[in-house]
C-alpha cells in the first residue's frame, strides 16, 4: 500500500523559512517520494535584508535583492503561498490562511520572523518610520525624495538606535545627502554597537564622525511631532528640530505567534531545543527571530540573518532524517564574524582572523552576500549586472 505523501509546511519566507525549503528541495529521499513543501508567506518576494541599505542609496535595485518566490523556487518541487496565517492549531496539526484555506500538515517550519516594535511614547507610533521590509525602504526614499526636493536648506534625520542597523543607516544617509545631511544617532546606552567587536565598534565611530554624523549616547526620546523630537540626557531635556525620525531598536513576535499553545521564552519567543525542534513537540520546528535557541553547546545564539543561515541547514536536514529514520542533528552556531556597511565606500569586516575597512571591505561585503543568494541563477544575473553595469556608464 502507498504510503500518503507527507507535507511540510513551512511559515515565513526569510533566510530560515525559504533557505530551509530550498535545502529540502535538494537532499535525497533514498527513492522516496519528495514530500509536499509549501512555503508561506504573505509577501511575493524573499528579501535579503542585509542589502536593503543600498535601496535607499540606489546602489541597487528591487529586483537584485527582492527576487519573486516564484522565480526562486521554479523547478524546485517547492509550492509557494501568498497569504496571511491566521491560525496555527499544533492538536490538530493545521495551519490556516487568511483566504479561508486551511493546510493539514506532517511537518511544521515557524519562521514568521518578527516586527519592529514602536513603544508608547508620545507621537512614535504616527511620526517615526521603522526600517526592516521593502514598504519601509519604499515610504523612507519618498520622504528622502520630497525632502530633497524641498527648498530646505538642511535635511534633518534622527536615528533611534545604536545598533547595527541604525549605525549602517546612518552612514548610507549620510552619503545619500551629502552636505545637506543633519544625521543624529541616538543610544540610551554609553556606546554604539554594544555586542560588536572592538575593532568594528572603533572603525565605525571613526567614520561616522569623519561623515559628521552626530552620536546622543545615554539618551532617551521621550516625545516626536511632525517637526521635532524631545531628548533626555540625564536631567537635561532638549527639543531639535527634525524633518525625518527613523527608529530601529527592537524586535517582537506577532500577536499569532505569541498567543500559540507552546512553551515560550523570554518576550515570548517560542522555546525550542538544540534540534530547533519546539519543546515537547516531535515535528514543529521554529528558528530565526521567532525563536529561542540555544545551540548543542548551551550558547544563546543571536537573531541574525547569519544564525539563519544556519539553522535552516540543520532544520532541514533534521526534518529529512525525522522522515527517513535517521538521528538528528544537534545545531551548532558557528560564529563566522560580522560585516557593516557604513556608506557608499566604506565597510568594516572582522571574521575568520581578517579585518578590514573601506573599500576593500566593500567588495568582499557584497561577494559573500552574492554567495548567500539563495540560488545561483540568482546570484550569476546579479554577479553579471554588477560587472557590467559601471561599462555601461560609458557607453
Amino acid at each position: 500500500m502507498t504510503q500518503p505523501r507527507r507535507r511540510i509546511c513551512i511559515l515565513g519566507g526569510g533566510f530560515g523559512g525559504l533557505y530551509t525549503a530550498l535545502r529540502l528541495s535538494q537532499l535525497s529521499w533514498d527513492g522516496q517520494t519528495l514530500p509536499e513543501i509549501v512555503l508561506i508567506d504573505r509577501q511575493d518576494r524573499f528579501l535579503f535584508a542585509p542589502f536593503l541599505y543600498e535601496l535607499l542609496t540606489e546602489e541597487m535595485q528591487t529586483w537584485e535583492i527582492a527576487p519573486p518566490f516564484v522565480e526562486l523556487l521554479a523547478e524546485t518541487g517547492v509550492q509557494f503561498k501568498q497569504a496571511e496565517i491566521t491560525g496555527i492549531d499544533p492538536v490538530k496539526k493545521a495551519v490556516q490562511l487568511d483566504n479561508a484555506e486551511t493546510l493539514d500538515y506532517d511537518y511544521l517550519v515557524i519562521a514568521m520572523g518578527g516586527k519592529t516594535p514602536f513603544p508608547d511614547v508620545p507621537g512614535v507610533k504616527d511620526h517615526a518610520i521603522s526600517f526592516r521590509t521593502l514598504e519601509d525602504a519604499y515610504r523612507i526614499k519618498q520622504r528622502l525624495k520630497t525632502l530633497e526636493l524641498s527648498d530646505t536648506e538642511k535635511i534633518r534625520v534622527a536615528i533611534v538606535g545604536g545598533g547595527y542597523s541604525g549605525v549602517e543607516l546612518a552612514g548610507k544617509l549620510a552619503d545619500r545627502l551629502g552636505d545637506r545631511g543633519r544625521i543624529r544617532i541616538i543610544e540610551r546606552s554609553d556606546t554604539i554597537l554594544g555586542t560588536s567587536p572592538e575593532y568594528n565598534r572603533t572603525s565605525a565611530q571613526e567614520i561616522l564622525s569623519e561623515k559628521g554624523i552626530w552620536v546622543d549616547l545615554d539618551t532617551s526620546l521621550t516625545a516626536v511631532t511632525a517637526d521635532d523630537i524631545t531628548l533626555q540626557y540625564r536631567d537635561q531635556v532638549d527639543t531639535i528640530p527634525v524633518d525625518l525620525v527613523l527608529w530601529t531598536v527592537g524586535t517582537a513576535v506577532s500577536p499569532l505567534i505569541r498567543d500559540l499553545p507552546l512553551p515560550h521564552g523570554d518576550r515570548h519567543l517560542l522555546k525550542t531545543d538544540s534540534h530547533l525542534l519546539v519543546d515537547g513537540q516531535q515535528t514543529i520546528f521554529a528558528l530565526g527571530d521567532v525563536a529561542d535557541c540555544r545551540d548543542a553547546t548551551g550558547q544563546i545564539v543571536p537573531p541574525t540573518a547569519q544564525v539563519a543561515f544556519q539553522q535552516a541547514d540543520y532544520c532541514a536536514w533534521n526534518i529529512w532524517a525525522s522522515l527517513t529514520a535517521r538521528p538528528l542533528l544537534p545545531f551548532r552556531y558557528q560564529a563566522l564574524g560580522e560585516m557593516l556597511s557604513l556608506g557608499v565606500d566604506e565597510a568594516v569586516l572582522n571574521g575568520l582572523g581578517i579585518k578590514l575597512s573601506g573599500p576593500a571591505a566593500v567588495l568582499v561585503r557584497r561577494l559573500v552576500y552574492l554567495y548567500r543568494f539563495p540560488t545561483w541563477s540568482h546570484q550569476l544575473t546579479v554577479g553579471f549586472n554588477w560587472l557590467t553595469r559601471p561599462l555601461l556608464t560609458f557607453l
